[in-house]
């Protein structure tokens, strides 16, 4: 029996099999030679994610479909835009020597060469007449090259793509642990057998140009649905500097084609002929029916075959084919939730970052790469985490948020946590939950409003205990984690309140007790060596106790006081000649609140969270209780006129459907109860990017519809407005609905309303002044808003009242 036992019986045993697990267990063989990575997946298992992967069922029958979205075949409704002619003649001709490597297969292999040539001379004349605009090669101007390497070895392309050049300031890796050194080399002599994930893209300055290539680092899911190319959560600008580094001194050919008819049409029936439709559906193209079943196949004269001059070849390594042919010969059973997790964090490269088991992992050649901005975190500050009973680890709306809003909660990591699309990993939550499930120790929450005297005490009781632990006159906690946005005074670890919301209160409890267990090699403390109090004083040392009261205090949020130790400075932003833009906590702009200080001394602040305008003023622009770092609260320096902070774009069933509201949490009732509401209405924030005078342009979705919205001063000194302008990209005509205003709303005009301080002009279209209640008086602006398919603009102008 360990020491500790007795105290903490079953969470210390658990802990201590989780030891066994995380640092005892010897490195796994490598996963079978024909998929690249340290993945766990024996000979079939990977030959069936290679089916999926290479849409064999797009052709034939007898394939089952999994859990996993399999890889789909690029948009080609804009590609003659987005690729060079000259490139897609060639890659159309042969697709493996214009890009080695490639999963698109050449089906011109029995013809001659000059057959090739003329059959790609047709496919492109059609493929680029699908396009409504051209490929253009001239470059934009001002492409800051060197910010582009930096990103590309930075923000995690290196983990899928490799490093293109060795870098002098290349991140300093932390130094290792002795007692770790002689486990940590058998790890790392197992990884050094496994060749890394390295993507060629060596053939990407020949098919794009440096615009093109931006326009598709910035939303690749648009072009490539099945997210295997994922968002890496890009600015316009930094997508613009990598591809400009990556396309570097370009000489393409500057004169863009224009489609023949006579070639259009004969592309448009090769494109029938060639069943290009079984991969690539375009307007008035079918796919042809299903030919036989795969399994019954001769693997020796089709697909799979090297020599074979009738079936399109795809120019398969042999450890492929083989793969592929092991897995047809087994008898085909569904797969474990084991299994889709390995199958789904291998095709979608995420073991290149992230651990699971023994399997994953940064890889050597790469390591260096992964960098922080706060070398004293150790590798926990550059590495992104294991993901090792994740399921266990992550509340699962906060998961999802990770997933498919991309939250972060790692402000120091270089590394993003990369976007693959709701669609292609929404099976993944559901799997974790099932397979990682740990029996820790049940921590009792004290209710403050409990009719029973004792829990009431109980509570007052944990929240000063909760306090004194976290602070500087308990375990410090502070000294390394930022609190409620202000900034620790030592290393900038991850904010204590996100524990609550972002944590299961089981892997919580045994994560204190040995942090080390889980993250081999942290620089995070134990404070209960082998489950006893360093601290005896408070809570009489009691272990179980003092982990409960931090939960506890953690519970409480953003009213949780500070804990002793946090120094707080309030320090006062101006504005100049140039747009200032300022990201923290607000009451006029919750979580996710961005400030905006215009010049011309009208400021405005923006929800992120929910994709709202929700305050203006004039005067001075913010206030900040800032410590640090650029994290802290903010409020405006003067007195604003606050908005509603739900989501502003919807859409509604009907004119009477009810508005969905931004929950409310109270001291009473902590948990949010609709923690995915503005995900399930479908809002998602996409960032933000500046322009002229530094003026943010926020990017949001609101469900298919990509928005760009921008606000600039405009008016004179004496009658200051505030002219946003939201740019709307819709995939078809549809209708959604905008919420201007709620409140004592009186109407003007047609186009002009007022509540309170403030005044709206809007553009013409039907609205609908809904009343919300009586007493008082309060209604909301609603605006039906048709849109048309692609893009199209709407004004809206805030004129601040003067008292």
């Amino acid at each position: 029996m360990m020491p500790g036992t007795r105290l903490v019986r079953g969470v210390i045993s658990f802990v201590a099999l989780i030891s066994a697990l995380l640092i005892g267990k010897a490195p796994a063989e490598p996963g079978d030679p024909s998929l690249p990575g340290h993945h766990p997946l024996t000979q079939t298992q990977a030959g069936s994610l290679l089916i999926s992967e290479m849409r064999c069922a797009a052709c034939h029958s007898g394939v089952e479909r999994g859990f996993i979205p399999e890889k789909t075949a690029p948009d080609l409704a804009g590609v003659g835009a987005r690729i060079s002619p000259e490139y897609l003649r060639r890659y159309l001709a042969s697709p493996s020597s214009a890009h080695p490597g490639t999963t698109m297969p050449d089906v011109l292999v029995q013809q001659s060469e000059a057959e090739r040539g003329r059959i790609a001379e047709a496919l492109t004349h059609f493929l680029i007449a699908q396009s409504k605009t051209v490929f253009l090669v001239e470059a934009p101007e001002q492409i800051d090259l060197q910010q582009g390497k930096s990103l590309y070895h930075s923000v995690g392309c290196v983990a899928c793509h490799g490093p293109k050049e060795a870098l002098a300031d290349a991140p300093q890796k932390p130094n290792r642990n002795d007692e770790d050194d002689d486990e940590e080399d058998k790890k790392l002599s197992a990884k050094k057998s496994v060749k890394p994930v390295a993507v060629s893209l060596g053939h990407v300055a020949a098919k794009y140009s440096a615009k093109s290539l931006s326009e598709f680092l910035f939303q690749p899911l648009r072009v490539r649905t099945s997210g295997r190319m994922p968002d890496m959560k890009l600015t316009p600008a930094e997508s613009l500097a990598i591809a400009g580094y990556l396309i570097g001194e370009q000489t393409l050919a500057g004169n863009a084609l224009v489609p023949e008819a006579p070639l259009v049409a004969k592309g448009k029936q090769l494109f029938q002929e060639l069943n290009c439709a079984a991969c690539h559906a375009l307007p008035g193209t079918a796919a042809a029916p299903l030919i036989g079943s795969l399994r019954t196949a001769n693997t020796t004269r089709g697909c799979l075959s090297k020599t074979s001059s009738r079936s399109p070849r795809f120019h398969l390594e042999d450890a492929q084919i083989q793969a592929m042919i092991a897995s047809l010969r087994e008898e085909p059973s569904a797969d474990s939730d084991k299994l889709v997790a390995e199958k789904t964090l291998t095709v979608f490269h995420c073991i290149a970052c992230h651990i699971r088991d023994d399997f994953g992992g940064v890889h050597e050649t790469h390591n260096p790469f992964f960098g922080s901005s706060d070398l004293k975190l150790g590798d926990d500050g550059r590495i992104p985490p294991p993901l090792t009973l994740v399921g266990a680890k992550l509340q699962p709306a906060w998961m999802k948020k990770v997933l498919f809003d991309g939250e972060s909660v790692r402000h120091y990591m270089a590394t993003r946590m990369p976007q693959y699309g709701t669609t292609n990993l929404q099976h993944l939550p559901s799997v974790f939950a099932r397979l990682d499930v740990m029996e820790g120790k049940e921590m009792k929450i004290p209710s403050p409003e409990s009719r029973f005297e004792s829990e009431r005490e109980r509570e007052k009781l944990f929240r000063a205990a909760g306090r004194e632990l976290l602070g500087d006159k308990g375990l410090n906690c502070v000294a390394c984690h930022n609190f409620n946005g202000k900034a620790a005074q030592g290393n900038q670890g991850i904010d204590l309140l996100t524990s609550y919301p972002r944590l299961q209160p089981g892997w919580f409890n045994s994560y204190l007790r040995n942090p080390g267990a889980f993250r081999p090699r942290t620089v995070m403390p134990t404070a209960w060596p082998n489950g006893v109090a360093a601290h005896k004083t408070i809570l009489d040392g009691n272990t179980d106790s003092q982990i409960e009261a931090i939960w506890y205090y953690l519970s409480l949020g953003t009213s949780a006081a500070d804990p002793s130790g946090i120094h707080g400075v309030s320090t006062k932003l101006t504005v100049d000649d140039q747009a200032k833009t300022y990201r923290g906590r607000s009451r006029v702009a919750g979580f996710r609140g961005i400030a905006v200080g215009l010049p011309e001394k009208l400021s405005y602040a923006f929800n992120a969270e929910t994709g709202t305008l929700s305050a203006i003023w004039q005067g001075e622009f913010i206030g900040v209780n800032w410590s640090g770092q650029g994290s802290g609260d903010f409020n405006p320096a003067s007195e604003p006129i606050t908005l509603a902070q739900d989501v502003s774009f919807v859409t509604l069933a009907d004119t009477n459907s009810p508005w969905p509201l931004l929950p409310v949490m109270t001291k009473e009732a902590r948990t949010n109860p609709n923690p995915l509401y503005p995900k399930n209405v479908g809002y998602q924030f996409r960032g933000y990017y500046l322009g002229e005078s530094s003026i943010p342009t926020f990017m949001y979705r609101s469900g298919t519809i990509e928005i760009e919205d921008r606000s600039v001063a405009t008016g004179s000194a004496e009658q200051q407005q505030l002219k946003r302008v939201v740019q709307f990209d819709s995939p078809m005509q549809q209708t959604v609905w905008f919420r201007g205003l709620t409140g004592d709303i009186s109407q003007e005009s047609d186009r002009v309303f007022q509540s309170g301080r403030l005044r709206l002009t809007i553009p013409q279209t039907e609205t609908k002044l809904r009343s919300l209640s009586e007493e008082p008086k309060r209604f909301e602006l609603l605006l039906r808003l048709q849109l048309p398919q692609g893009k199209s603009t709407l004004e809206f102008l805030y004129e601040p009242i003067k008292k």
